[in-house]
Protein backbone atom coordinates (compact mmCIF):
# COMPACT_ATOMS: atom_id res chain seq x y z
CA UNK A 1 0.00 0.00 0.00
CA UNK A 2 1.06 3.28 -0.89
CA UNK A 3 2.47 5.35 2.52
CA UNK A 4 2.61 9.61 2.17
CA UNK A 5 4.19 11.67 4.46
CA UNK A 6 3.87 15.35 4.61
CA UNK A 7 6.04 17.73 5.93
CA UNK A 8 7.22 21.21 5.82
CA UNK A 9 4.19 22.62 8.08
CA UNK A 10 4.12 25.22 10.25
CA UNK A 11 3.27 28.97 11.85
CA UNK A 12 3.91 31.81 9.75
CA UNK A 13 3.18 35.79 9.08
CA UNK A 14 1.27 36.76 6.27
CA UNK A 15 3.97 37.23 3.48
CA UNK A 16 6.24 34.59 4.63
CA UNK A 17 7.23 31.18 2.43
CA UNK A 18 7.22 28.03 3.70
CA UNK A 19 8.49 24.73 1.35
CA UNK A 20 6.14 21.65 2.09
CA UNK A 21 8.05 17.63 1.21
CA UNK A 22 6.01 14.66 0.42
CA UNK A 23 7.43 11.50 0.83
CA UNK A 24 6.16 8.62 -0.95
CA UNK A 25 6.20 4.93 -0.88
CA UNK A 26 5.26 2.86 -4.00
CA UNK A 27 7.06 1.48 -7.27
CA UNK A 28 4.68 3.33 -9.05
CA UNK A 29 5.19 6.99 -7.97
CA UNK A 30 7.64 8.08 -11.06
CA UNK A 31 4.88 7.35 -13.46
CA UNK A 32 2.02 8.71 -11.34
CA UNK A 33 0.79 12.51 -11.51
CA UNK A 34 0.73 13.65 -7.70
CA UNK A 35 -0.75 16.65 -6.52
CA UNK A 36 -1.33 18.80 -3.30
CA UNK A 37 -4.61 19.26 -1.59
CA UNK A 38 -5.83 21.15 1.65
CA UNK A 39 -8.46 21.45 4.00
CA UNK A 40 -9.21 24.24 6.10
CA UNK A 41 -11.19 24.09 9.54
CA UNK A 42 -15.17 23.29 7.99
CA UNK A 43 -14.38 23.02 4.34
CA UNK A 44 -14.11 20.34 2.41
CA UNK A 45 -10.45 19.42 0.95
CA UNK A 46 -9.67 21.11 -2.03
CA UNK A 47 -6.88 20.94 -5.02
CA UNK A 48 -4.13 23.10 -4.78
CA UNK A 49 -1.46 21.81 -7.21
CA UNK A 50 -0.78 18.49 -9.65
CA UNK A 51 2.57 17.98 -11.70
CA UNK A 52 2.69 14.74 -14.02
CA UNK A 53 5.05 12.28 -13.87
CA UNK A 54 7.74 13.83 -15.90
CA UNK A 55 7.45 17.00 -14.29
CA UNK A 56 7.11 18.98 -17.52
CA UNK A 57 3.62 20.07 -17.00
CA UNK A 58 1.76 21.61 -13.63
CA UNK A 59 -1.18 23.08 -12.96
CA UNK A 60 -2.58 25.43 -9.94
CA UNK A 61 -5.49 26.69 -8.26
CA UNK A 62 -6.72 30.17 -8.85
CA UNK A 63 -6.17 30.79 -5.41
CA UNK A 64 -2.35 30.05 -5.36
CA UNK A 65 -1.73 30.37 -9.29
CA UNK A 66 1.09 32.88 -9.22
CA UNK A 67 2.50 31.92 -5.61
CA UNK A 68 2.77 28.12 -5.08
CA UNK A 69 5.56 26.46 -6.99
CA UNK A 70 5.10 22.16 -7.21
CA UNK A 71 7.73 19.80 -7.96
CA UNK A 72 9.25 16.28 -7.67
CA UNK A 73 12.50 14.86 -7.35
CA UNK A 74 11.84 10.88 -8.73
CA UNK A 75 14.73 9.55 -7.50
CA UNK A 76 13.74 10.26 -3.96
CA UNK A 77 9.92 10.09 -3.85
CA UNK A 78 9.07 12.84 -2.96
CA UNK A 79 7.16 15.86 -4.27
CA UNK A 80 7.19 19.66 -2.86
CA UNK A 81 5.08 22.20 -2.74
CA UNK A 82 6.75 25.67 -2.60
CA UNK A 83 4.66 28.55 -1.01
CA UNK A 84 5.26 31.99 -1.07
CA UNK A 85 3.69 35.34 -0.20
CA UNK A 86 1.63 33.03 1.96
CA UNK A 87 -2.00 34.68 3.07
CA UNK A 88 -4.06 34.15 6.32
CA UNK A 89 -6.61 32.04 3.84
CA UNK A 90 -4.34 29.58 2.99
CA UNK A 91 -4.62 28.33 6.75
CA UNK A 92 -5.34 24.46 6.13
CA UNK A 93 -3.99 21.18 6.84
CA UNK A 94 -1.98 19.68 3.06
CA UNK A 95 -2.18 16.79 2.01
CA UNK A 96 -0.32 14.65 -0.91
CA UNK A 97 -1.86 12.25 -3.13
CA UNK A 98 -1.64 10.90 -6.35
CA UNK A 99 -4.07 13.11 -8.74
CA UNK A 100 -6.89 12.53 -9.22
CA UNK A 101 -6.90 11.35 -5.57
CA UNK A 102 -7.51 7.90 -3.62
CA UNK A 103 -9.11 7.55 -0.83
CA UNK A 104 -5.19 6.78 1.42
CA UNK A 105 -4.62 10.10 2.54
CA UNK A 106 -1.24 11.21 4.82
CA UNK A 107 -1.72 12.55 8.07
CA UNK A 108 -1.02 16.02 6.55
CA UNK A 109 1.17 18.67 7.68
CA UNK A 110 -0.68 22.06 9.14
CA UNK A 111 0.15 25.68 7.48
CA UNK A 112 -1.10 28.43 9.58
CA UNK A 113 -0.66 31.70 8.71
CA UNK A 114 -1.11 34.72 10.79
CA UNK A 115 -2.07 38.23 9.76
Amino acid sequence: QVQLVESGGGLVQAGDSLTLSCAISGRFFSTATMGWFRQAPGNEREFVARITWSGGDTDYAGSVKGRFSISRDNAKNTVYLNMNSLKPEDTAVYYCNVYPPGNNWGQGTQVTVSS
